[in-house]
C-alpha cells in the first residue's frame, strides 16, 4: 500500500512537468509561426492566395492574432494546476481552430488548391495540438477525492 502511495505522489509531483511540456510544444510552434507571419509575410502571402497591397498586411495580421491568441498559455505554462479556466480556454480555442479549418477547408473547391493545401497544414497541427493539450489537462485533473 506504502509503494503504491508513493507511486502515485511522484505521478502527482510530475504531473504538472509534463503537462507544462506538452502545452510548451503547442505553444512553441505557435508562436514560431506567428513571428515568421509577422517577420516575413511575403513568404507565406501565396500560400494563401492573397496578393496586391494588402497582402503582406493580411498575412501578418494572422500573425499577430495568433500571438494574442497565445497570451492564454502563459498562466498555464507558469502553474498548469491553479489554471483550469485558462487551460480550458487554450482547449477551447485549439477546438474551435480545428472545427473551423476543416470546415473552412471541407468547402474549398479546386480552384483554392494551393490555400486547402495551407489549411490543411494547419488542420493538422491544430488535431495534435488539441491531443497534446487534452492529455496535459487530463493528466494535471485533480482527483474527486482530493476536490473540495
Amino acid at each position: 500500500m506504502k509503494q503504491e502511495s508513493e507511486q502515485t505522489s511522484r505521478q502527482r509531483r510530475a504531473a504538472p512537468w509534463v503537462a507544462r511540456a506538452l502545452v510548451a510544444v503547442v505553444f512553441a510552434v505557435n508562436v514560431q509561426c506567428a513571428l515568421q507571419f509577422v517577420t516575413a509575410p511575403a513568404a507565406y502571402a501565396p500560400a494563401y492566395q492573397v496578393e496586391g497591397p494588402g497582402a503582406l498586411a493580411f498575412v501578418q495580421t494572422a500573425g499577430i492574432l495568433f500571438l494574442m491568441w497565445n497570451a492564454a498559455y502563459l498562466p498555464v505554462l507558469a502553474n498548469p494546476l491553479c489554471h483550469r479556466a485558462c487551460f480550458g480556454v487554450i482547449l477551447a480555442q485549439q477546438a474551435v481552430g480545428l472545427v473551423g479549418e476543416a470546415a473552412l477547408r471541407a468547402g474549398m473547391g479546386a480552384d483554392l488548391a494551393v490555400l486547402s493545401a495551407s489549411v490543411a497544414r494547419f488542420v493538422a497541427f491544430d488535431a495534435a495540438g488539441l491531443v497534446l493539450l487534452a492529455v496535459a489537462f487530463a493528466i494535471t485533473r485533480t482527483p474527486k477525492k482530493d476536490r473540495p
